[in-house]
Parts: C-alpha cells; sequence; structure tokens
C-alpha cells in the first residue's frame, strides 16, 4: 500500500480558461477538493505556501477549514517557508488547527524556495543575524518550534495571572495538540539537508526539484536520498517509523479533454537540469500518457518506489471537477494495477 494525495499550488488568475480567478475561488475550491478527494478514498489534501503570490500564502485558516468539514484524511503543507515564521505564533495556530482536524495535519517546512520578491522575509520583520544564512534562521526557527509543539516549558509565569496558571513554573505554548510534533516533515532539497532532518526527528518530504548532486537521473537521485535519510534515522535512534513522500506531476490521459490539456504540451519529457540561485538543481520529468503507459513509466521511478507516500500535482485553475477526476482516474487505472491501491 502506499498513500496517494494531492498538492495544490493554488494559483489564480482571471485567464481566459481559469476556474479560479480569485483568492476566494482557490481557497473555497481547495477546501471542496480537500472534501471530494476524502470521498474519492484518497490519503491527502496538500498545499503550497508563497508568499507576494497570486497563490496560497496563510495555511492554517485553509488547514481549519478543511480539517472542520472532512473526518479522514490528512492535511498538510508542502511546504511552509520558516524564513517567514514566528515559531511561537505558528505553534499556536498550528495546534489550534490540529486540534479542529482531530489530530490529521501533517505539516510540511523548509527552508523555502525562490520566492516572487527580493528577499521577502525583510518584509516580515526578519533578516539573518550577523555571521549568519536565512537557511540558519529557517533552521532555528524549525528547532523552536519542534521544541513548543512537543510541551517545551519556558516561559516565566505572572505570580498575579488574570486566570490561575495550570501548574507551577515555566509555561508552554497553548493549545498542545499531541502527537503534532511526529507529523512533521522537512522539504529537502540536498541529501544534508535529509540527514538533518533525520536527526531532527521528522519526517522527509522532496519535491520535483532537488540539489544535482551526481549528474544521475533525478529519481535515483531522489532515491539516494531516501535512503540516507533512513540511514540517518537509525542511526538517531528513534523509536517511531519515519515517513518519506515525494511529489509527481502525473497526468493520466483517459477523455478527450485531458489529451487536450496534457496529450501534446511536452509534459511527458526528461529532467532539466539547470542553475537555480547560487547552486546547481535538476527538475524531475513530468508523467503525460495512457493509464497502461504511465504504469510501465512509474514502475521505474526509483524514488516513488522507496517512498511510502506519493503527492499528485493538481491543474487547480482547472477547477475542482476536473482535479477530482485527474485522481479518481490516476488511483483506478495506475495505482491498481501497480498495487497501491
Amino acid at each position: 500500500m502506499k498513500r496517494i494525495g494531492f498538492l495544490s499550488f493554488g494559483h489564480w488568475s482571471a485567464s481566459p480558461g481559469s476556474r479560479a480567478r480569485s483568492a476566494s475561488d482557490v481557497l473555497l475550491q481547495s477546501i471542496e477538493l480537500a472534501v471530494a478527494a476524502e470521498e474519492l478514498g484518497a490519503d491527502g489534501a496538500y498545499f503550497r505556501v508563497h508568499h507576494f503570490a497570486s497563490q496560497l500564502g496563510s495555511p492554517f485558516p485553509l488547514l481549519a477549514a478543511a480539517g472542520a468539514k472532512t473526518s479522514r484524511i490528512e492535511l498538510g503543507t508542502g511546504v511552509i517557508d520558516m524564513r517567514y515564521e514566528n515559531p511561537l505564533y505558528m505553534a499556536e495556530d498550528a495546534g489550534a488547527a490540529d486540534l479542529i482536524a482531530g489530530g490529521r495535519l501533517q505539516l510540511g517546512v523548509s527552508r523555502g524556495s525562490p520566492e516572487s520578491v527580493i528577499d521577502g522575509y525583510r518584509y516580515f520583520g526578519y533578516d539573518a543575524p550577523e555571521g549568519s544564512t536565512m537557511a540558519d534562521v529557517a533552521r532555528n526557527n524549525t528547532e523552536v518550534f519542534l521544541r513548543v509543539i512537543d510541551g517545551a516549558r519556558f516561559a516565566e509565569p505572572n505570580p498575579r495571572p488574570m486566570f490561575p496558571n495550570a501548574h507551577p513554573g515555566p509555561l508552554e505554548i497553548q493549545p498542545q495538540s499531541p502527537g503534532l510534533r511526529d507529523r512533521i516533515w522537512w522539504g529537502a532539497g540536498s541529501d544534508a539537508t535529509a540527514v538533518w532532518a533525520a536527526q531532527q526527528g521528522m519526517n522527509l518530504m522532496s519535491s520535483t526539484l532537488k540539489a544535482d548532486e551526481s549528474g544521475e537521473p533525478f529519481h535515483v537521485q531522489q532515491r539516494r536520498q531516501i535512503e540516507r535519510f533512513h540511514a540517518a534515522w537509525a542511526e538517531a535512534g528513534h523509536e517511531r517509523t519515519p515517513r518519506t513522500s515525494v511529489s509527481r506531476s502525473i497526468f493520466a490521459l483517459v477523455t478527450d479533454e485531458d489529451r487536450a490539456y496534457f496529450g501534446r504540451d511536452g509534459r511527458d519529457g526528461e529532467d532539466t537540469f539547470a542553475e537555480l540561485d547560487d547552486f546547481r538543481a535538476v527538475f524531475g520529468r513530468s508523467y503525460a500518457a495512457e493509464p497502461d503507459v504511465l504504469v510501465e513509466q512509474l514502475r521505474e521511478d526509483e524514488a516513488i518506489t522507496a517512498a511510502d507516500t506519493l503527492l499528485l500535482t493538481v491543474p487547480n485553475q482547472l477547477g475542482v471537477a476536473y482535479s477530482y477526476n485527474q485522481l479518481q482516474s490516476f488511483i483506478e487505472y495506475v495505482a491498481k494495477p501497480l498495487g497501491w491501491r
């Protein structure tokens, strides 16, 4: 069995053909798709987080609303950029949303990806102290977040509070949501950060982009990343079994509409190598083919085989019904023949 969910980038635009023309459209449709995916039997509804863009940017109201409308499906992010976050405020939001969802949040966090503005975190009031980088800030914020959602008591209590304190001594962030600490994922862009995630006791989330560390095909490098994560996890001596996820753009061509959208646009191509910021990156290929062809192609994807969770990117601007049909086609005509269902 392999967990299968969707990952929505949450774009909106007023372009012709877009069925998500405003932020309101995307937020409400995201909730609707989470409900529909649960009814279909999918395992997860995940959402990208980007700032200063016509995309989803504040995940916790959305996760809480989706949590109130569903009962089983996992609700997650891929990923929250920790350069922009106050970890204590985020801990309060995450705890509240997780309680509303009944303990179903799966929060992907990371250093983040290139944004729409230069050094956008500065507009949020954050910058790197002298001698450190924003990657250091993201990791430090994550470590603080992990400690406080795990119940760390650190705040000196007022001896004459308005309401009685729950216990003597330092106080913790409230609300606490038991088990949330084990449901935090690190979006790793390199082998080294995958190892760091394992050492911190976080699950591994790997997307369609990573640092090119060997020149090998993307799926091979990603499989090696997953293996190194598991080795580091074992070495760290954590008691629980970790989870690993990969995301892919996979389109099953079942209808004429599918073929019109994705059958002739070059999505079914090769990996792409390019310079990104200050490193060389490899972007994984997309898949678009008839279901029987997809079955054979995906058998050869070593990273999908190695991961326990697969997140399918959905074309959210084509609307809820189309994204639902793509999920349904994938589960029925691809996942079942592969033995994942």
